[in-house]
């Protein structure tokens, strides 16, 4: 399949609902959940998509309870643990984006070292947004901006959509062509705002542990076929 898609990003949603149909805990659902992340960033890379970007946990999911919050942490530690050799294999760059002060040293030793170990590979961009909030990523931005300002570096006449862009977490990335949101939610949960203003949305309701590679794939092509015209008429992208 020919893919125009260079950076797709997913919000992994309904994974503790998945659980309750079951009657099991909500964290067996987390880990079923890294299952369907495996054969995704599989399905990525056999697709030539060249960034992933995954909402794994949100400034908001801190005011879970702790129970829940310390078994997501403890899955994210046995996942790099676990994948990290297999994903520097597989030529998979890992990079996250989030509030990285508000983790715990120990999962902040292992994510340096993801990154560290991965940052020259080239066959596929794995961005996690952990402990990530899109508010809060542009409130940043906008604070060292004016910082900027203050120190008579930049005038507030140079300040583009190209000067925000480029104080996010995101500034080394492209903006996402596609955003995919799992359970049937339909909304983006302070997630990449300004980074998918352009972006084309699908919402599907199967739960995330559900999310096969072949649904994927599916919402890849059916997607492709919409007309993308970033505020032109038909005509005038049609003539690009």
């Amino acid at each position: 399949m020919t893919n125009i898609f260079k950076h797709i990003a997913i919000i992994m949603d309904g994974n503790g609902r998945w659980a309750q149909k079951r009657g099991l805990p909500r964290l067996q659902g987390h880990r079923q959940g890294v299952e369907t992340l495996r054969n995704i960033l599989e399905e990525s890379g056999d697709l030539g998509i060249e960034f992933l970007t995954v909402y794994a946990f949100s400034t908001e999911n801190w005011n879970r309870p702790s129970l829940e919050v310390q078994g997501l942490m403890s899955l994210l530690k046995i996942y790099l643990k676990n994948e990290l050799k297999t994903l520097h294999k597989k030529g998979v760059c890992v990079r996250f984006i989030g509030e990285r002060d508000k983790l715990a040293p120990d999962v902040m030793k292992l994510i340096t070292q993801a990154e560290e170990l991965t940052k020259d590979n080239k066959v596929l961009t794995f961005i996690v947004a952990c402990s990530y909030g899109a508010r809060q990523e542009i409130v940043q931005a906008v604070k060292e901006i004016a910082q900027e300002v203050l120190a008579d570096k930049l005038n507030v006449d140079q300040i583009t959509p190209e000067t925000i862009s480029s104080h996010l977490y995101t500034k080394d990335f492209p903006d996402p062509d596609l955003l995919i949101r799992t359970s049937g939610e339909q909304r983006t949960s302070n997630f990449l705002l300004w980074q998918s203003s352009y972006s084309e949305l699908y919402f599907t309701p199967t739960l995330w542990p559900d999310f096969s590679r072949e649904e994927f794939r599916n919402i890849v092509q059916e997607v492709q076929g919409r007309e993308r015209r970033h505020g032109l008429i038909s005509e005038q992208v049609k003539g690009l």
